[in-house]
């Protein structure tokens, strides 16, 4: 069952496109490059707008288009780089809202449908089901409580958002799945909606404990947790991790898998020295890094 053009119509005005210039020599740049194209949502009429973290991430100059060709500049209200969401903020009240559910309220075979956009004023719809709920760990040092997997294609640009047929926003498409199969991955609008008044107020979520970061990029395999790349200047890399060491403990308690790795890295803070075991080639090293900050580091 597909979304009707009426209800698409009616909630079309509060998707918005993104154009986003980082700043020279942002961190985020050496990866994501210097310019991205992204879509937000409106979801308050004083102007905020909620959207992933890495499209703005870096932001200079942000700048937001409107359906009907109105262009504002946004400044980044706040950010989660735990979860990955961002909140943009812009002079303009009394726009166009959509109305936030919860994926609380869904089940896997529910309808749903994508909303992205293309370019400035253009806007593209996907349909589909949700296909699963629960975890999500990804090889960014990301481990989502309950990711929404569907199998609405994001259409356009990442950040848009994912409406049931009730016209409920449940969800910000954070990317798409290809890989496993055309599926997106949506981070639930929750996690914004139960963090709201301390993204606001301080900018990030003060009530979750800060976690240790790396700077590693992994991938699970049968023997344990490869090294896949790092981001350059962070942690690992200047302590002297490397690409293809398997990662065999961390402060002498083994890491049999991705999931066990970030839970047992997170149990630290920044700052923190941790313990590295690591498999490179044929010799055991042990390498002590100063855990990093990766809201400080991107800021």
């Amino acid at each position: 069952m597909d979304a009707s053009v009426e209800l698409v119509k009616h909630l079309a005005p509060s998707v918005v496109n993104i154009h986003t210039e980082a700043r020279s020599g942002h961190p985020s740049t050496q990866i994501l490059g210097a310019e991205r194209m992204g879509t937000g949502t409106v979801v308050d009429s004083s102007g905020l707008i909620l959207t992933v973290n890495y499209v703005v991430m870096g932001g200079e100059t942000i700048q937001v288009a409107f359906p009907r060709g109105r262009r504002l500049r946004a400044e980044i209200a706040a950010q989660d780089f735990d979860v990955g969401l961002a909140v943009l903020k812009v002079k303009r009240k009394e726009l166009q809202i959509a109305a936030l559910g919860s994926s609380k309220a869904v089940d896997l075979g529910t309808p749903v449908f994508a909303v992205a956009s293309t370019g400035p004023q253009e806007r593209r719809v996907s349909g589909g089901m949700v296909t699963y709920l629960g975890e999500f760990e990804a090889h960014w040092e990301y481990l989502l409580e309950r990711g929404i997997v569907t199998s609405a294609v994001n259409p356009g640009f990442g950040g848009g958002p994912l409406f049931t047929l009730a016209g409920q926003m449940i969800g910000v498409v954070s990317l798409n799945l290809n890989e496993i199969s055309r599926n997106s991955l949506a981070i639930p609008v929750e996690c914004y909606r139960e963090h709201q008044d301390e993204l606001l107020r301080f900018g990030r979520v003060r009530s979750r404990p800060r976690r240790a970061w790396i700077g590693l990029f992994v991938h699970p395999l049968e023997e344990g947790v490869v090294v896949a790349g790092l981001v350059p200047g962070g942690p690992g890399e200047r302590s002297g991790l490397r690409e293809g060491d398997m990662i065999v403990s961390i402060d002498s308690e083994e890491i049999p898998t991705r999931k066990d790795l970030y839970r047992r890295l997170w149990r630290r803070g920044p700052g923190e020295r941790v313990s590295f075991e690591v498999m490179r080639e044929s010799d055991l090293k042990r390498l002590e890094i100063t855990s990093g900050d990766r809201a400080e580091f991107y800021k």
